[in-house]
């Protein structure tokens, strides 16, 4: 089978080629890639080349096809599968692994498992792990958004307030509280904004902030705060460039009280600090955004740590759970993946797209 893919030889380096992939062994699953999404987490990857995480020491001489958020049709199925799997059928995939304790990762860490291709090579442990998903929705973009969507998802299930009785953690946010989303409104925050007004236990208001005005406009034009007081929240989007005092512009909307829960959706130290700072007593803060610097340090207040129950953490990724979760809510029109989309091209755009991301405007 040949495949044309976009493979990374090291920093800086990827190229499009055609290639001959192998014959899939009875544990492995070949599949057709319609779409893949493309991530910041893939940016850093090109830019940091074998000095990241999941990138492979021998990248250079056996590349890898980058792209992790994608979904296709399988194509043939090893016969360990064929009782699960079957030629034709939609799939989506969650490639948050974590085999083994490996952090080998479709899009990373393998020769021929990636989103950038037109057929790639599922390895057994996709599916050992239940990370190959099969898929019923109408688009197959509303899959591959199910792997950003599932990092939200995560973020949202992982923050935590405490209780002082028996200590054990209260998970998510909290119901009726504040939450606020700092650099909010690019694509992954405006899922941000939408998944808590589909969730049970919901916020009483959200807060978004973002110093593009262009960024603003598009938030408010795709998710109103009229739609958000449809779901019983109160949406407010604020450019703190524009205010006086930034702290306490935030501070007032809460009135005084502060925020319950903090997501920091760009990795900025000013942003960082400003979360801690405007947190509420026993409020969490969820630093999202994932830097590409290994020293990136912020100061926090110790002080309110000690004595308001604040606490910082920080989410990676979502779990398989946390896909099955968005895929649903998409399936049931309750989210709308749109939302995060503002660019579409094919796998001859994907270098330039890829290399180009932090100066691209839009989703």
């Amino acid at each position: 089978m040949i495949t044309k893919a976009v493979r990374l030889y090291g920093a800086d380096d990827l190229r499009l080629e055609e290639f001959e992939l192998p014959e899939i062994a009875d544990d492995e699953i070949l599949v057709k890639v319609v779409s893949d999404s493309i991530c910041m987490s893939t940016w850093k990857l090109l830019k940091q080349g074998k000095a990241h995480k999941r990138c492979p020491q021998d990248v250079d001489v056996n590349p890898v096809i980058i792209g992790h958020e994608f979904a296709g049709e399988i194509v043939k199925v090893g016969s360990k599968w064929a009782g699960e799997f079957r030629p034709g059928e939609k799939f989506a995939q969650q490639p948050a692994l974590n085999y083994k304790g490996s952090l080998a990762s479709p899009g990373y860490s393998y020769r021929y498992c990636g989103g950038d291709a037109t057929y790639c090579i599922m390895p057994h442990e996709v599916m050992e792990l239940g990370c190959l998903l099969h898929y019923d929705g109408e688009s197959y973009f509303g899959a591959s958004l199910g792997e950003p969507m599932s990092c939200i998802v995560g973020g949202y299930h992982a923050n935590y307030h405490t209780n002082k009785t028996n200590y054990e953690h209260s998970m998510g946010v909290r119901p009726g509280g504040s939450v606020l989303i700092l650099g909010g409104a690019g694509p992954m925050g405006l899922g941000a904004i939408e998944y808590p007004l589909v969730i049970d236990k919901k916020p009483a208001r959200i807060v978004v902030t973002d110093v593009d005005n262009a960024r603003l406009a598009r938030a408010r034009e795709v998710i109103p705060p009229a739609f958000a007081a449809g779901k019983g929240v109160e949406l407010i989007f604020v450019n703190p460039l524009e205010q006086e005092d930034e702290f306490s512009c935030l501070m007032s909307l809460t009135g005084g009280k502060g925020y319950d829960d903090v997501f920091v959706y760009a990795p900025v130290r000013s942003l960082a600090e400003m979360g801690d700072r405007l947190l509420a007593f026993d409020g969490c803060m969820n630093f999202f955004a994932g830097p590409s610097d290994g020293g990136f340090r912020a100061e926090i207040n110790l002080y309110n740590c000690h004595y308001t129950s604040t606490h910082i953490m920080g989410t990676t990724g979502g779990n398989t759970d946390d896909l099955k979760e968005a895929l649903s809510l998409f399936a049931s029109g309750e989210l709308r993946p749109a939302v995060m989309v503002t660019h579409i091209g094919g796998l001859d755009s994907a270098i330039y797209a890829t290399s180009s991301l932090p100066n691209i405007p839009g989703g």
